[in-house]
């Protein structure tokens, strides 16, 4: 997408596609090392010296990071186990698609997990991706296709068979970040519903496990969950689609050994396996690249 780049770029604009803070830029500024103009009275980058620049320092510069070895966003229950099993050395801090973004360009991290669906309609996460980091060398790597749907007490007395069925039933709050809350409210938009038509209470369930737990509890008639949590809790599930997480992350930190690691990790026998053992996981395409903005 670079040619979609401003003919001058702001500091800001500068900043973000080297991924570097806005005061390093300022320091290259100052030692005369990228091209720049003042011509306005203003600090401006002309979009195609700074890309042969970049062609000439190679990745010297923008695969400096700043970043924490934490990885953020969404929470998955198999990248959860792969990363503790991987001993990749990352920390995690899961708090939803949308919480992933804000803290990954704020560099709290160095990757995030993401499945929030497309407006279009078609396809997984590149829109988030296009709209705010477009111009940043990072790529959008899969991680698992993921079973999702509705979770309900054992042998579903309610007779809950679709989204449409949830109207005026208690149904597991997630917080308005995570992409289980964006998909809820698209798919009862699609039957014709609104969050006004099913019950949300009650505390906010912030994982994929507490989501079930409400259920498992009787705290809640039904979780817009996966299958996974279903299963892990002998609760009834009913597929409403497939949906696609993703993970972002940096050219830099994408080759640095932490999340290498764990894609070798994600190769082993033990990992299929425990894929498999979880139940409504597809991870045959698992590290395809859906964008790259290298």
């Amino acid at each position: 997408m670079l040619e979609n780049l401003p003919r001058f770029l702001t500091t800001r604009e500068f900043a973000d596609l080297i991924r570097v803070k806005e005061r390093k830029v300022y320091d290259l500024v100052a030692t005369g090392d990228v091209p720049h103009s003042r011509a306005t009275g203003k600090l401006l980058f002309p979009r195609e010296a700074v890309l042969a620049w970049i062609e000439r320092c190679g990745e010297a510069l923008v695969s400096e990071s700043e970043a924490p070895p934490v990885m953020l966003g969404s929470h998955d229950p198999l990248l959860e186990w792969a990363i503790r099993e991987s001993d990749c050395g990352l920390a995690c801090l899961f708090d939803g698609s949308l919480d992933g973004l804000a803290r990954y360009e704020r560099a709290e991290g160095i990757a995030s997990g993401l499945h929030v669906p497309n407006q279009s309609g078609e396809g997984w996460n590149t829109e988030q991706i296009l709209t705010g980091f477009s111009y940043k060398p990072i790529a959008l790597i899969e991680w698992a296709k993921r079973s999702r749907g509705l979770i309900l007490p054992p042998g579903n007395p309610l007779a809950v068979h679709s989204v449409a069925d949830l109207r005026g039933r208690r149904v597991v709050r997630r917080q308005t970040t995570a992409g289980s809350h964006i998909l809820l409210l698209r798919e009862l938009e699609t039957a014709g519903m609104g969050p006004q038509d099913v019950i949300l209470d009650g505390s906010i369930a912030r994982d994929e496990r507490e989501a079930a737990q409400a259920v498992f509890t009787g705290e809640a008639d039904a979780a817009f969950g996966l299958e996974m949590a279903a299963r892990q809790s002998r609760l009834s599930f009913v597929q409403v689609r497939q949906e696609r997480f993703d993970i972002v992350i940096g050219r830099r930190d994408f080759f640095e050994m932490p999340f290498q690691r764990l894609l070798r990790f994600a190769r082993t026998d033990r990992f299929l396996e425990k894929a498999e053992s979880l139940g409504g996981y597809d991870v045959t395409e698992l590290a395809s690249v859906h964008f790259n903005g290298f």
